[in-house]
């Protein structure tokens, strides 16, 4: 072979080595942009709601929040057969102002709801919780409410004897087990010889009214914002001056460090929502008015 012909297969060499190096790396591009299209569709929620309260970046941690279904316009099962109210709403706007987290709701009986986040089943529980002493003591609460409660004790509507806690001793008083309101009447029999029958109920909410009215108890304890939820038909009544009244917050674990970093995401767009009317309004349109903000302060 000469020399021109030697030239001539160096060149074909080179042709097809160039052409399988442009085909190595058109692969490997197309290789990358799948791996960048899937973390942006795994991103997808980041990029869509990012806001002051976090980023667009890092991972994506799963949060289960617990909440209840028996609950009147705060966490209820709609006509529809739809997880809704005040609580859950709130939720599920907050959950779109973090795009570090996503939250899962799963629904359970309220008596359930403290021992499920104690025991690592659930991360944060909204149930319109009342912050006291007891559970101060035990758990993690954020520092932003979202509500503020007034308890006040509801009779019948004809009833003009009970006007306050000494008048309910010796009485059937209804009240959720682990509720705020069990806890003053707990609280009132510690320190009191006549003690008050606290009959701890089960049931969904709307079941006070009869249980009530039909004189099974006497009396029950609740926010001032609940009996027009429970007792659409007004057969009864609140009575007597508030026995305590609390910040609503939401409750996690305390002592632990994604719970506290949860917290404060939390109530960074819980600020943003009252900022931008959004709490305000939801409160109107579930509770039947603005019960997001302490009128004392």
């Amino acid at each position: 072979m000469n020399k021109t012909g030697v030239l001539k297969m160096k060149k074909k060499a080179l042709v097809v080595t160039a052409a399988l190096s442009l085909v190595l790396v058109a692969a490997g591009c197309g290789s990358n942009n799948k791996s960048d299209n899937t973390k942006a569709q795994n991103g997808n929620k980041a990029a869509a709601n990012v806001s002051a309260s976090g980023n667009a970046g890092g991972e994506v941690k799963k949060v289960v929040i617990g909440t209840g279904t028996g609950f009147p316009q705060v966490c209820f099962i709609d006509e529809n057969g739809k997880l809704t109210g005040f609580d859950v709403e709130l939720i599920r706007e907050i959950d779109k102002h973090l795009p570090q987290y996503e939250f899962d709701i799963q629904t359970m009986e309220f008596s359930n709801l403290l021992l499920s986040l104690e025991t690592n089943k659930i991360d944060l529980v909204a149930h319109e919780m009342e912050k006291n002493p007891e559970r101060e003591a035990k758990y993690l609460f954020n520092t932003v409410p979202y509500a503020h409660w007034r308890n006040k004790i509801i009779v019948p509507k004809d009833n003009d004897t009970i006007h306050s806690l000494d008048d309910l001793a010796g009485k059937k008083v209804l009240a959720s087990a682990t509720s705020a309101q069990a806890q003053i009447l707990e609280n009132y029999n510690k320190d009191h010889d006549k003690k008050i029958n606290i009959v701890y109920q089960n049931g969904a909410a709307n079941d006070t009214v009869s249980q009530i009215t039909s004189g099974r108890v006497d009396a029950t304890l609740a926010a001032d914002f609940t009996l027009s939820l429970i007792d659409p038909q007004a057969k009864l009544k609140t009575t007597g001056d508030t026995l305590t009244e609390a910040d609503i917050l939401f409750l996690l674990r305390k002592n632990d460090p994604a719970s506290q970093e949860l917290s404060d995401a939390v109530d960074g767009a819980l600020k943003e929502l009252k900022a931008d009317g959004t709490l305000g309004k939801l409160s109107t349109e579930w509770l039947g008015g603005d019960f997001t903000e302490d009128s004392a302060k």
